[in-house]
C-alpha cells in the first residue's frame, strides 16, 4: 500500500490537526461504533459488488461468497459448508 506524503493530502493541517484531536477525544464506545459502522458499509459496499458482479445468485448464495472474502474460503467452507450447499437451499 502506498502512503500519501503530507504535502499530497487535499485536507488543510489545521483541519487535519482538529480532526484528530476530535477523534482522540471520543469516548472508546463511541470509537467502536465509529469501527462497527464502517465496518458495516465496507460489507454492503462488497455485496454490492458481489451482486453486480453475480445478478444471478441468491441473496443467501450472495452473503457466502462474501463470508469467503471476509473468513477465507477454508474457514467459511467449515462454518457454512460448502457453496453447493447454499445452492440447495
Amino acid at each position: 500500500m502506498t502512503r500519501l506524503r503530507e504535502d499530497d493530502s487535499d485536507t488543510d493541517p489545521v483541519a487535519e490537526s482538529v480532526r484528530i484531536q476530535v477523534l482522540r477525544d471520543l469516548p472508546p464506545s463511541r470509537k467502536v461504533e465509529l469501527v462497527e459502522d464502517a465496518n458495516r458499509t465496507a460489507r454492503l459496499l462488497a455485496l454490492a459488488g458481489i451482486g453486480a458482479r453475480h445478478p444471478e445468485l441468491s441473496a443467501e448464495q450472495r452473503l457466502r461468497m462474501l463470508m469467503d472474502l471476509v473468513l477465507g474460503e477454508d474457514l467459511a467452507q467449515k462454518v457454512y459448508g460448502s457453496h453447493s450447499d447454499s445452492r440447495s437451499r
